[in-house]
This record gives structure tokens, C-alpha cells and sequence, in this order.
């Protein structure tokens, strides 16, 4: 179980969010009800990472519109959909506009919990993988262009001797070319350059 593992139930049925929050509780999750959409978009700059659950007929802004509303504001939020039986059609809609699945009323218990176990890891895993990426691309802005040169030298496999030649510098200053991109990048050796080069798409071509 994720350790900020907070979901947002929204349903217009009362009885059906005092059951979810109550079963969702005794799972160990953190529960924030919501008895309309609205009521979960206007409170939704204040409710930092969580999971969404969220019944698809609803009055006013239902959840095929709320999926859109989400999307169109880029909000990367994991969200199940509610459904009644035979509304297969909208579930798949709901997924197109960005759902992770959905579940079919009645369901069991723990095919949501597990859902929501998995989604919630599966989006701290993609939080991270992002602030990697975003990280990286930061490392590599920081090189100068003639460090950017030595390390595509170096991870192409290049030596020092070869680098200055076709640079047209000395070996010692490729030295110090060399161990300023190693600084830069948090690389500890060649592997790690290398794995690094490869995440950022350096040795695409």
C-alpha cells in the first residue's frame, strides 16, 4: 500500500459513498467523498495525489464529462469509472478519455481494492519516472556545447586521443572536458554515462 494512498470517491448516491468510504477506510485508505463533480473540480486545486472513483451517471456534469474536463486541463489523475450493467459502451468511452478501468455495479469488494492498490503505485511510479526525466534533461541543459561534444565522443565509444583529434584540442584537455561531464551528469564511471546517454536519447541516432 502506497504510504499517501488517498482516494476521492465521487457518487451522487449517498448510501453508495458512505458504503465506499467506509469499505475503503477498513482498507487502509484515506477517503475524501464527493456527492457531485462539481463539488470534486472546485475542491480539486487543494487535494494534492490521490485515485479517483467516480460513478459515470450522474446528474449535471456526469463522469464521461468530467474525464473530459480532466484531460483538457491535463490532469494526470488515475481514475476508475462506476458502471451500471450494459453500459459497456461508456466504459469504453470512458477509458479512450483516459480511465485506468472500470467495474461494472454490483462488484466485488477487493477486485477495487486491488485496482486501486495497483493504480495508486503504478502513478508514483510514473510521478518519479517523470521527475527523472525532467532531472536528466536539466544535467544534460547544463553541459556546454563542447561537453556535449566530448560525451557523445566518449559514449560512442571514442578515446581521449580520438576525441582531440577530431576536436582539434589536446588529450589533457579532453581530461578535463571528460571529468566535468562526469560531474555534471552524476555519472560515478563510463557505465553509468553511458546508461544515462541512453535515457535521454543521446545515442538515438
Amino acid at each position: 500500500m502506497p504510504h499517501n494512498a488517498r482516494v476521492f470517491i465521487i457518487d451522487d448516491d449517498a448510501a453508495m459513498r458512505d458504503s465506499l468510504e467506509f469499505l475503503l477506510g477498513t482498507a487502509g485508505f484515506a477517503v475524501t467523498p464527493f456527492g457531485s463533480a462539481a463539488q470534486f473540480l472546485d475542491a480539486l486545486p487543494h487535494l494534492g495525489f490521490g485515485c479517483l472513483v467516480t460513478d459515470i451517471r450522474m446528474p449535471e456534469v456526469d463522469g464521461i464529462e468530467l474525464l473530459k474536463r480532466l484531460k483538457t486541463a491535463s490532469i494526470k489523475l488515475p481514475v476508475v469509472v462506476m458502471t451500471g450493467h450494459g453500459e459497456v459502451p461508456l466504459a469504453v468511452e470512458a477509458m479512450k478519455l483516459g480511465a485506468i478501468d472500470f467495474l461494472e455495479k454490483p462488484f466485488e469488494d477487493e477486485r477495487l481494492i486491488g485496482m486501486l492498490k495497483m493504480a495508486l503505485e503504478q502513478s508514483i511510479k510514473n510521478t518519479k519516472i517523470a521527475a527523472d526525466t525532467v532531472e536528466l534533461a536539466a544535467r544534460l541543459a547544463s553541459l556546454s556545447p563542447r561537453e556535449r561534444q566530448i560525451m557523445e565522443g566518449l559514449v560512442a565509444g571514442l578515446s581521449n586521443k580520438m576525441i582531440a583529434n577530431k576536436y582539434d584540442i589536446s588529450p589533457r584537455t579532453v581530461e578535463v572536458y571528460r571529468a566535468n561531464v562526469m560531474t555534471k551528469m552524476h555519472a560515478a564511471n563510463m557505465s553509468e554515462l553511458v546508461k544515462l546517454a541512453i535515457r535521454s536519447g543521446t545515442l538515438d541516432d
